[in-house]
């Protein structure tokens, strides 16, 4: 992603509050045509507030498209405009799913945007692996099929990072 502009993908793993969001911001630093893709929606004042939260942290240049649900679509429309796109998150991306009962189609065209996209394009998202096992069935679900989302942009991805207690850890490829 530096002045090469390559069409890598980075997949950006963590858990909660492990600087995620801050490292792919400083990745979007790096170049100039930033579309930053928000998955978040305000479902209530709290949600709002991180929402309001983050928007005021990426500079006021940078493109902000809210696409809960259709980021392929959303790579195919606003990738050609720039030189690196932010998906942020993967995470609630899976909640949307969930709340949306759409399944694996999404996932499947996703994964096919990503193999061949447009820009450089970094994926934030949560890595639930490591936890306990959740004591609700809509919690397991949540949780496997986040799994199964981060495995499938892991394997396209042509590097993979890991951030604990905001430092990265290079798990496939090369630190961008």
């Amino acid at each position: 992603m530096e002045k090469d502009h390559r069409k890598t993908v980075t997949l950006v793993l963590g858990g909660v509050r492990s600087g995620k969001s801050r490292y792919a911001q400083q990745l979007g630093e790096r170049v100039q045509r930033v579309v930053f893709v928000a998955t978040a929606q305000p479902g209530d004042k709290e949600m709002q507030r991180k929402i309001e939260l983050h928007q005021s942290s990426r500079p006021p240049h940078w493109t902000t498209v809210e696409e809960p649900l259709a980021l392929s679509e959303a790579i195919a429309q606003h990738g050609r405009g720039c030189d690196l796109m932010i998906i942020d998150c993967l995470t609630l991306f899976a909640t949307n799913l969930l709340h949306a009962e759409a399944g694996d189609p999404p996932i499947d065209r996703l994964c096919a945007a990503l193999a061949a996209p447009p820009c450089a394009v970094v994926l934030v998202s949560n890595e639930v692996g490591s936890g306990v096992v959740p004591p609700y069935p809509l919690g397991r679900q949540f949780r496997d099929l986040l799994g199964e989302i981060n495995q499938r942009v892991a394997a396209v991805a042509s590097d993979v990072v890991l951030l604990i207690a905001g430092l990265p850890l290079v798990l496939k490829g090369q630190q961008p």
